[in-house]
């Protein structure tokens, strides 16, 4: 009796064995480094040519290096201290601006693994935000700018609809109030008839409604509910990945970027304590417009005073000169800038941004400049503020669209893909640069949650989280020996493989290790020897009962198994609805703990049913040790 066959023992001892192989690198500690890779845009590789430069500019500054890690997609140098990382850091951030702007350098952990666990596939878990130290960020995005813009845009596509069919309209204007739309007026009910079919056969997405006046008739245009939903989905994806590419541009090692809700974004950047800077780069929602003049100086004048504005032109601020008149009709956007980069106009010497356009882009360009040489074109830079007002004692918070033109240049000849924007401070050539690369923002957003914490203090919180799980288990271990003697230990040692265990599923899932996952693994610790407790109780009625030892330990694993998988699960469903409805904080305790109550029941009931299969299974017995 109480045997297991040896193909179980075989399968336990394998698992047990993987397990600990994927729990090992947790061991090893990490590396500060420093990481040099290629921008976003660029298109660069590490080289061995880099390599050598790199080595050679420490060995200079007399800055001592572990070793050098080497791919084509990363540099990454070790040190033995943070003091010699921050002097390396600082000393190849300089060099990389100067003399290799494709490539940024970030302060890193690098695991010291060694090569052959790595080769494995075995990773130790990440560090949160909370024991790394770095920036927190809980950002809004408007979503009423997103759909006030793609409304803005219909508008623009209507006008040339209607000019295209030869339909006159009295007047075309966004409506503000509710959820915004699109009124079109006409004074022929039978022209606003033939308006509507063509708009509901060109735009799916609308909805329509008529409505009839004395003299005039209007239809009112609005987004479906499903198009306005799939429109603030993909207003807040696109924030997503052109936040990523932004963080990618500064340089940080292994962010978190992930939405929360349906109109917020958290960001984590460990690492990084220059908050403002980040704020600037994060929330930025500059963008670019190319557009060609029109009038003189005159028609602006009167445009400006009088409000004379013709109907192919808009009246826009210059940075440094009166209002001008541009063209309705825009050349380019910075949708479809792919490349940007801070640099020097040779001819003035003033700073510039050099601006790469994509293919469609670049032709657009290319035809508009071909027609139009000895013409002036303008560049319109795009970027909406946060305002803070106090109404009836209350505070309310607008988003203002800032449009002012930066740059006109007379046309020499025509240009495409590539040319230079003048006109720009040097830090906003250089933000401008790092924007753009990175993509516009589709909607503005706005930090409501901000959180730093210095690298110093997560260190104090992994030194405690240690601590906490050091006493935690070790009481654990010592209530079990006393009270179970030897059965106690068989406990506390399923009780150790349970950690091991827990920790390689965290390792392998690469989940983040947070201060509430920490406390998820020591509320695991007192809740693994729940089944213990309840195994071993049992087997103590048994005895009591008069049964055998060999009977009574049976009886305790059988008749105990309904009781502990009740409690387990009903745990389980509760760390599961955490995680589906928790953020943050919250889904990593519930990861730790859903996991633990997991490996808790495989070793309390397999692993500790084998141990004391092997001490006492088979045997003649007259007492146990419990």
């Amino acid at each position: 009796m109480n045997k297991y066959p040896h193909w179980k023992y075989f399968l336990i001892i394998v698992i047990l064995a993987v397990c600990t192989l994927y729990a090992l690198p947790n061991l090893f500690g990490e590396d500060p480094a420093v990481q040099i890779s290629p921008t976003y845009a660029s298109e660069g590789k590490i080289t061995p040519e880099m390599q050598k430069t790199i080595e050679g500019k420490l060995q200079v500054a007399n800055i001592k290096y572990d070793r050098i890690d080497s791919s084509p997609e990363q540099l990454l140098i070790r040190f033995t201290d943070t003091d010699t990382q921050l002097d390396a850091y600082s000393l190849l951030k300089d060099i990389l601006h100067q003399e290799m702007p494709g490539y940024v350098a970030a302060q890193n952990l690098a695991s010291a693994t060694p090569d052959w666990l790595t080769s494995l596939g075995a990773k130790p878990m990440y560090l949160g935000l909370d024991l790394r130290g770095g920036v927190h960020f809980l950002m809004q995005v408007d979503m009423e700018t997103a759909i006030r813009q793609d409304q803005e845009q219909y508008l623009d596509e209507f006008r040339t609809l209607f000019r295209e069919n030869k339909l006159r309209y009295k007047g075309l204007t966004r409506v503000t109030q509710d959820k915004g739309g699109i009124s079109v007026t006409f004074t022929e009910k039978q022209v606003r008839d033939q308006a509507h079919k063509i708009i509901v056969a060109n735009y799916d997405d609308l909805d329509a409604t008529d409505k009839d006046g004395i003299d005039e008739f209007s239809v009112f245009f609005t987004f479906t509910e499903v198009s306005l939903k799939n429109r603030q989905n993909q207003a807040l994806e696109q924030n997503i990945t052109t936040l990523r590419n932004r963080v990618n541009e500064l340089g940080v090692a292994e962010p978190v970027i992930q939405r929360q809700g349906d109109d917020r974004i958290v960001v984590q950047l460990p690492g990084v304590q220059d908050t403002a800077r980040a704020k600037e780069i994060l929330g930025a929602t500059a963008t670019l417009e190319f557009r060609l003049v029109e009038g003189d100086r005159d028609q602006w004048y009167l445009a400006e005073k009088e409000g004379k504005v013709p109907v192919n032109a808009r009246l826009y601020k210059q940075r440094n000169g009166p209002s001008i008149l541009l063209n309705r009709r825009v050349i380019a956007t910075g949708d479809q800038i792919v490349d940007a980069s801070a640099g020097i106009d040779q001819q003035t010497g003033s700073p510039a941004a050099m601006v790469r356009l994509d293919g469609k882009g670049a032709k657009r360009m290319f035809d508009t400049t071909d027609k139009n040489v000895g013409e002036p074109m303008a560049v319109v830079f795009i970027e909406y503020n946060l305002e803070t007002k106090v109404v009836d004692g209350k505070i309310v918070k607008e988003r203002k669209k800032v449009e002012e033109v930066v740059n006109v240049a007379t046309i020499r000849e025509a240009f495409g893909k590539r040319f230079q924007i003048t006109g720009l401070t040097f830090n906003e050539a250089s933000n401008l640069a790092l924007i753009l690369r990175a993509g516009a923002l589709k909607a503005p957003m706005e930090i409501i949650e901000e959180r730093t914490v210095g690298p110093s203090l997560g260190k104090e919180n992994i030194r405690q989280g240690i601590i906490s799980i050091v006493v935690g288990f070790l009481s654990v271990l010592l209530f079990m020996l006393w009270r179970y003697r030897a059965f106690g230990m068989v406990a506390n040692l399923s009780l150790l493989l349970n950690v091991v265990v827990l920790i390689s599923l965290l390792s392998l899932l690469q989940a983040t290790l947070t201060l509430p996952g920490i406390a998820g693994i020591v509320l695991t610790l007192g809740m693994a020897v729940d089944a213990n407790v309840l195994i071993f109780e049992r087997i103590r009625e048994e005895l009591h009962n008069k049964n055998s030892p060999q009977a009574s330990i049976h009886s305790g694993f059988e008749k105990a198994f309904g009781t502990i998988a009740d409690s387990n699960i009903t745990t389980l469903i509760a760390g599961v609805m955490l995680f589906g409805f928790g953020t943050g904080a919250i889904k990593g305790f519930a990861i730790t703990l859903s996991l633990g109550i997991l490996t808790s029941m495989f070793t309390a009931i397999f692993v500790g049913r084998a141990m004391i299969n092997l001490l006492y299974g088979g045997k003649k017995l007259q007492k146990l040790s419990i």
